[in-house]
């Protein structure tokens, strides 16, 4: 298949885009679709693609945690960690394209998800402690941020592998998906933190984004919790 070909295949063997935010409907998986009609066109496996995914994040979050904040590494960071995570939307659509879905690549990209969250509010708490001169109850923050934002991902995939074992798809034609609800979504999305390292030369601009980020997955934990504890039960 030619570039064009691809991407008509692609088109069609996108998820569902219920439960999902504006930037990961119309901005991530669009790019995702992008990467993985090259991805196949060079022969890129998706366990390749979530290698590389893995890579370009890590290595955006070691420069994170060992230089000075600054506008051009601000920059790279979120272009990178962006690049990371369509390339992580990406692996999927491959597999899809492939028709080679398969619970040890599933197992592979959770994992590296799981990674990159841990990584990400580690490096942020490295960078506090050695370049922004906070006092010492503000090194918290990233901690606190680091276990909602793993625990909302664990709670929404341990979520979905239970309702596939315990539940048949439902008869009748998909419901349309809430723009409302994609909107609500948006402040726990993983595309909006990654977008705000663009701040981090402006550290008391980025320290604020980084709060209000924060503050938004410790409101919606409970809810999220709640709701998937009562759609199980």
């Amino acid at each position: 298949m030619d570039f064009s070909s691809t991407l008509r295949q692609l088109s069609k063997a996108q998820k569902p885009p219920r439960g999902v935010s504006v930037y990961t409907r119309f901005v991530n998986r669009p790019a995702g679709r992008l990467l993985a009609a090259a991805a196949y066109r060079v022969g890129l496996s998706p366990n390749h693609v979530t290698g590389v995914s893995a890579l370009i994040t890590f290595a955006a979050l070691f420069a994170t945690a060992l230089h000075p904040p600054s506008r051009a590494l601000g920059q790279w960071v979120s272009l990178a960690l962006l690049l990371g995570f369509a390339l992580d939307s990406a692996d999927g659509q491959l597999a899809r394209l492939y028709r080679s879905t398969s619970l040890s690549g599933e197992w592979l990209d959770h994992v590296v998800d799981c990674a990159k969250l841990l990584g990400i509010h580690a490096a942020v708490l490295i960078s506090f402690y050695r370049f922004f001169d906070l006092p010492l109850p503000a090194l918290l923050l990233p901690v606190v941020f680091q276990f909602a934002a793993v625990l909302l991902f664990f709670g929404g995939i341990l979520t979905e592998q239970m309702r596939r074992r315990g539940e048949e798809t439902p008869p009748g034609p998909v419901p349309r998906p809430s723009t409302a609800r994609a909107v609500a979504l948006l402040p726990v999305d993983y595309g909006l933190l990654c977008l705000s390292f663009l701040f981090l030369g402006s550290r008391q601009l980025f320290l604020a984004l980084y709060t209000l980020l924060l503050a938004a997955h410790v409101l919606l934990l409970p809810a999220f919790l709640t709701k998937w504890l009562r759609e199980l039960s």
